[in-house]
């Protein structure tokens, strides 16, 4: 049986968005972001807790800049950070464990298929495949790799020692990903053409930590006799602690032309997050009752376009509205996937 999932607690739906230009520059990555490489590209929003606004803005700032060409997608991150440490050096190793910096991506936004990427201050690395969610039953292919990325990792201040921190101030990281390996589930198999968007989002993993025998060490709850939970701060709010609400990731527009204003999220991305209430009540209505069902609240029917359909079975669902140009059909099924179909 399905178990319910938590819907995010999102008013509107507005994730964050970001104009990513081409560049003609190759840089030698050394975790540096000083260099005239990136002043051609903009900072992100500083991060904010994974909930979004029913939470208090993190206490250390993070941002991101990205950058494309033919052959790489290109990452910038700043941590700020007074307490630099890391621990796993082992490639593949659960790097959240440490403090850490993470990228997700999912190409063609169906939320399937969609790759996850972890750093720490050692430069130590994780990166998956994830065929689908979590919370949808997909598994992740752990011996995936990014051949042929590369990531660089510039401590401004001591990694790993206490009795230096009066001199941190950050970390900073890049990474280098290519497009002949991110393709893999991207539309069409092709790299991104300039005016196209893929949904990225990216987190910070924040451990609380204290100084024993001269080394950084989780604090422990008394109460539990465990660290106490990361904090997790995310460029775009997911609503949920949660990282795998793909639909929640942020805009990342690509484009070869400079001075062009940041785009608008299309339409029909909002009637995609429309199917998306959907599915949240189906699969939790399925949690109860062990059935799909056609009889919608009148509350959630008042938030749909008026030429939604749904057909379900015992066993799936298939909802759908109208594109924005109504040259399409819009559809999202029981696994949460969403997919469109030409009327013509």
């Amino acid at each position: 049986m399905k178990s319910a999932i938590p819907e995010p607690m999102i008013q509107t739906y507005s994730p964050n968005r970001y104009l990513c230009q081409k560049t003609s520059e190759k840089p030698e990555l050394d975790g540096r972001l000083d260099k005239p490489f990136w002043e051609q590209a903009p900072w992100s929003e500083d991060f904010v807790d994974i909930e979004g606004e029913m939470k208090p803005l993190p206490h250390k700032q993070t941002r991101v800049k990205m950058l494309w060409d033919d052959e790489y997608f290109y990452f910038g991150a700043e941590l700020i950070e007074d307490e630099i440490w890391a621990t796993l050096t082992e490639r593949d190793s659960v790097i959240f464990h440490d403090n850490d910096f993470e990228i997700f991506i999912d190409p063609d936004g169906d939320t399937h298929h969609y790759y996850e990427f972890e750093i720490n201050a050692l430069n130590t690395v994780w990166d998956l495949l994830l065929i689908k969610p979590y919370r949808d039953g997909g598994p992740s292919v752990n011996g995936w790799d990014i051949s042929g990325m590369k990531t660089a990792v510039h401590i401004d201040g001591e990694l790993n020692a206490p009795d230096q921190m009066q001199k941190n101030h950050k970390w900073t990281v890049e990474v280098a990903m290519p497009w002949k390996i991110l393709k893999e589930c991207a539309r069409d198999g092709r790299p991104p053409k300039s005016g196209e968007f893929w949904r990225v989002n990216f987190s910070r993993v924040q451990w609380q930590v204290e100084v024993k025998n001269g080394q950084y060490v989780k604090k422990i709850n008394p109460e539990t006799a465990k660290p106490y939970p990361e904090d997790n701060w995310v460029w775009s709010p997911q609503g949920v602690i949660n990282m795998h609400y793909p639909e929640l990731w942020g805009y990342v527009f690509f484009t070869d032309t400079k001075n062009q204003p940041l785009p608008m999220i299309p339409e029909d991305e909002e009637k995609k997050w429309q199917l998306r209430k959907i599915y949240y009540w189906e699969r939790n209505y399925y949690a109860e009752h062990d059935t799909f069902t056609t009889d919608i609240s009148k509350e959630l029917q008042q938030q749909l376009p008026v030429d939604w359909e749904i057909e379900t079975t015992s066993r799936t669902f298939i909802a759908s509205v109208k594109s924005t140009d109504g040259q399409k059909r819009i559809y999202i099924r029981e696994d949460g996937k969403v997919w469109e179909e030409s009327t013509k």
